[in-house]
């Protein structure tokens, strides 16, 4: 099969949030240049956003917080191990990307003075601001990148970043999963938007797509960015949220805590006090299930009638309307009785944790050429805002990049060595199929990897992740969808034994729940006050080294290093 060229100066490595806008903002940057946008499914209606959102959760704007403010809460959240200066340019570009949203049709909820309605869910600030009509944010960004004249490539899947002479960027590879027509496609940058890795583990609901993370976000961009050479961090950091009991979806304390909603357990009691996501935050959560206190619940049904209306409006519209259906086939009545949660599987994603792509203030990874924004990039607690703010900084800096590079060579034997890896599957007609493969790699990954942590547990991963490896080469698919799903099961693997092979290499306990291991209970911030990053090394096998935390811009004192460790309400013992 003959494989199809194309040369474009910056290539956009997904459709969802952070891709469309680092897209418009190249053209803006230089309206001449060349600017692909591509998604394996339809930018139209892909990615985490794909049925919109009912707010943002980090919204830093004056007159309700400041960007130091945001930086010392995001820093106390993950025990310390960020890099401020990647959260200062977020937070110090956080209300130019509100106000430009809202200059492109996006509605945010405001006041009677027409103030923005920052509420409170975070243990220390303010900065969750509702979008009751989020819904209509795809075809708003769409319509922008029609606007600005970018080139558009649905269904196609990228799997390789190639790169030239000094490691730079060369070009990328992939298939079109509808005719599994191989691309070349040349570039002097590229930019990895591919979201979260949210098919890593099984979810409790039994269903393979029912992650709480969109399921087609696989860990494609972590695995390119790791074959590429790029430094990725923190990947023992896992991400574990509080979801709906068998829904793929958060039950969504962020919307109903400002309204009066809370968690609580079995007996209807509120045990922590802050529902803002954090590892300690889990842990808690974690602590209670085992505790006999359970199940966990969502708390909402002693509000009054108009607030539990406005509660079903805002989710039931926006981001993920099914529930409002799932509630209503389980006979759950948000008036009646509490919502059961739990806990979901594991992920990358630093949206929620701290886990990705390490990248500095310019979204640039340690590859030349190779930039990441949003939840496959490493900035903690990113969100959609912080899609939206670094896929600005990436698409502007990329372009400028692009403005004082020219394009390499790239490795010629690296590509035919990819298109065989990407056709291999379809010249079987017996063997192992993507489903069979997948299933097994996700319930190893329950069964040794899910918290709390065991080492030996880790050990018998790794082999067991090995002997997967040996089944790749057997992989059949009947098809080019079955093909893009084969490819998927690559990606699944790698990210699995990075998640497996950081957590062993940190030998202590932190960031509560998402990296809790028993072998070493204690924080241990004397050798473990660092970042771990972990790249391909010559050999091709995974390498872990330690890497410093860069001197703080906004300091913090002893007290506040420990706020997040405070979370549980404390109980009055009762009178004998």
């Amino acid at each position: 099969m003959k494989t199809i060229e194309l040369e474009f100066d910056l290539v956009v490595i997904g459709g969802g949030t952070a891709g469309p806008m680092a897209a418009v903002k190249a053209k803006e940057h230089n309206p001449k240049l060349r600017v692909l946008l591509v998604d394996k499914a339809n930018v139209k209606r892909s990615g985490a956003i794909s049925m919109g959102m009912d707010g943002l959760n980090n919204a830093v704007i004056p007159g309700h917080a400041t960007p130091e403010q945001y930086v010392k809460e995001i820093t106390v959240a993950n025990d310390g191990i960020v890099d401020q200066e990647t959260l200062m340019a977020y937070a110090t570009r956080s209300s130019d990307m509100i106000e430009e949203l809202d200059r492109w049709g996006v509605k945010f909820e405001k006041d009677e003075t027409g103030d923005y309605a920052v509420r409170k869910v975070h243990h220390l600030g303010t900065y969750v601001l509702p979008m009751p009509e989020g819904h209509n944010m795809k075809r708003i960004l769409y319509r922008q990148l029609k606007r600005a004249r970018v080139e558009i490539t649905n269904r196609l899947v990228i799997t390789r970043i190639l790169t030239g002479h000094g490691g730079h960027v060369a070009a990328i590879m992939g298939f079109d999963c509808r005719t599994a027509e191989v691309y070349l496609i040349k570039t002097k940058a590229a930019i990895l938007c591919t979201g979260a890795a949210g098919r890593i583990g099984l979810p409790a609901s039994g269903y393979l797509m029912g992650t709480y993370e969109n399921p087609t976000n696989s860990g494609d961009g972590h695995a390119m960015a790791f074959h590429a050479g790029a430094d990725l961090a923190n990947l023992e950091c896992f991400q574990i949220n509080p979801l709906i009991k068998d829904y793929n979806g958060p039950a969504c304390a962020y919307v109903t805590g400002p309204l009066g909603g809370y968690t609580a357990n079995g007996k209807g009691e509120r045990f922590i006090e802050s529902d803002y996501w954090s590892g300690q935050m889990m842990l808690e959560f974690y602590n209670e299930l085992q505790s006999g206190n359970g199940p966990v619940f969502l708390k909402v049904n002693h509000l009054a009638e108009e607030t539990i209306s406005q509660i079903e409006t805002i989710l039931h519209s926006n981001e993920r309307p099914s529930r409002g259906r799932f509630h209503a086939r389980r006979g759950t009545n948000y008036r009646h009785e509490m919502i059961e949660m739990h806990i979901s599987e594991i992920g990358f994603c630093s949206g929620h944790s701290a886990s990705g792509i390490r990248i500095n203030a310019r979204g640039e990874t340690s590859v030349p050429g190779l930039y990441a924004a949003g939840d496959c990039a490493s900035v903690p607690h990113n969100y959609m805002l912080g899609a939206f703010v670094y896929g600005k900084l990436c698409g502007e800096n990329a372009a400028a990049y692009c403005d004082g590079n020219a394009f390499a060579a790239h490795d010629s034997d690296a590509q035919e060595a990819e298109v065989q890896r990407i056709l291999g599957p379809l010249g079987r007609t017996e063997g192992l199929t993507p489903f069979q493969i997948e299933y097994k790699t996700r319930r190893l990954v329950n069964d040794y990897l899910q918290p709390p942590k065991i080492s030996r547990k880790y050990e018998i991963a790794l082999r067991r992740f090995a002997e997967i490896r040996e089944d790749l080469q057997h992989l059949a698919a009947p098809g080019p969808h079955e093909l893009m799903r084969a490819m998927e099961t690559h990606a699944i693997l790698d990210c699995a034994e990075m998640a497996a092979r950081s957590s062993l290499f940190r030998t202590e306990s932190r960031w509560g729940l998402y990296h809790y291991c028993v072998d070493y209970p204690q924080r241990d911030d004397e050798n473990w006050f660092c970042h771990t990053a972990l790249r391909r090394g010559e050999n091709g096998l995974m390498q872990l080294r330690k890497q410093p935390v860069e001197p703080y811009i906004v300091p913090i004192d002893e007290a506040e290093r420990v706020a997040y460790h405070r979370l549980r309400v404390a109980r009055v013992a009762e009178a004998a």
